[in-house]
This record gives structure tokens, C-alpha cells and sequence, in this order.
């Protein structure tokens, strides 16, 4: 499911979200590292709109890999590092 071709870009958000301050300009609301980032930025990162953007963040949230906050009106992602963590172990198993 993440090595599909469009999940190259899901790997460059979980990418980038590991360290969300190197990859992601100041929001004005919320915090980059605590609350998480908008699929607003997500969108401009990847050259996307953000209907797509959210599609893909919505993706990563449904399997447990991203946390969602909601800061105001918008939704905000950062990585779910326990469940990252649990997927990696279950592919070096042989999963």
C-alpha cells in the first residue's frame, strides 16, 4: 500500500513530518512539532492541491501512522511514532 506510485509521496510526508520544522515553514496556528502540520503545507510541499494532499494524509491517519489535532478550524497531522514503529517491526517479521 506505500510503495504504490503515489505512496512515494506518502513516504515523503512521513518523511518529512519526522522532523517538521526542517521541512515546514512557521503556521500561524499551532505548533509544527506538537500539534502537527496543515495539508495546507503538505499541499504546497508536494505541488498538490490540498484536496489531494488531504487524501493522502487521510490515508496515513486511517491506518494509524499519523495523529490528527484540531487547532481552530483546521486539521493538523504528525506522525503516530508508536504505530510506525509497530509496522516496522511487523514487515521485519516477514509480515
Amino acid at each position: 500500500m506505500l510503495r504504490t506510485p503515489v505512496g512515494e509521496k506518502r513516504l515523503h510526508i512521513l518523511e518529512w513530518l519526522k522532523d517538521p520544522t526542517a521541512h515546514f515553514p512557521p503556521q500561524r496556528h499551532g505548533d509544527l512539532v506538537e500539534d502537527g502540520v496543515t495539508a495546507d503545507a503538505v499541499a504546497r510541499k508536494l505541488g498538490v492541491s490540498r484536496s489531494v494532499a488531504e487524501t493522502h494524509l487521510g490515508l496515513l491517519a486511517d491506518i494509524g501512522l499519523l495523529r490528527t489535532r484540531r487547532v481552530r478550524r483546521r486539521t493538523h497531522y504528525r506522525r503516530d511514532e508508536m504505530r510506525i514503529a509497530e509496522v516496522a517491526r511487523m514487515f521485519e517479521k516477514g509480515w
